[in-house]
């Protein structure tokens, strides 16, 4: 969810300017998974701008704080959301953890990095959802471990259906600075999308598997 509709827009167009996203509705990416995609998000560019990052982490912090309430520890997902993760930690006079996507074949074979105990309540720092396996993965590794997941936050979400449902079922809160839907609109206002690309562009978050076709 989104709670504050104005800094959202604030950040698409701040992400939009440093081109942490680009949208190319006529000319798509192709991602990992095979999927053709009009958007290609990389919000480590985020890190190269003090102002923004800043900006975001604030945001964070301000959800942490009005909506979720004190917890012990801040975990980000390795690797975007560890930086995030840690600057939040450091406002907030918190612990930090990160955990890895597997645990290590070396050394204590860890997957948590930092440290959270049994017991003790985090939140979850993520810079990107789209379909919210990485992101439940690394809720999964907490839980085995007996740790208190309040909620988990990112930066960016495609709001996919599918991606939804996994934290609904999970009943999880996901809040979010910034969406899809946000940005496009947005993209639209500055003139990084046409008007004729709307169709392309929202057909593409109802059924991004088998898009453009």
């Amino acid at each position: 969810m989104i709670l504050n509709k104005s800094y959202s827009r604030e950040l698409a167009k701040l992400l939009l300017e440093i081109n942490a996203v680009i949208l190319r509705p006529n000319n798509p990416f192709t991602w990992t998974s095979g999927w053709n995609s009009p958007i290609y998000c990389d919000n480590r560019l985020t890190l190269r701008y003090p102002n923004v990052r800043k900006n975001i982490s604030k945001a964070f912090a301000d959800i942490i704080e009005k909506e979720i309430g004190d917890v012990d520890v801040i975990t980000g997902t390795a690797t975007a959301g560890i930086p995030h993760a840690a600057w939040i930690a450091q406002n907030l006079d918190k612990p930090l953890a990160y955990v890895r996507a597997k645990a290590k074949s070396y050394g204590l074979g860890n997957q948590i990095e930092g440290g959270v105990d049994k017991g003790q309540s985090t939140i979850v720092i993520e810079d990107l959802i789209s379909t919210g396996g990485s992101a439940i993965s690394v809720v999964d590794a907490l839980e085995f471990i007996g740790a208190d997941i309040r909620a988990v936050l990112s930066i960016f979400t495609y709001g996919f259906d599918k991606a939804n449902k996994k934290f609904k079922d999970r009943n999880l809160p996901l809040y979010t600075l910034t969406d899809y839907t946000t940005l496009i609109e947005v993209a639209l206002e500055v003139g990084a999308v046409k008007e004729s690309d709307l169709k392309l562009l929202n057909d593409w978050r109802k059924s991004p598997e088998t898009w453009p076709n």
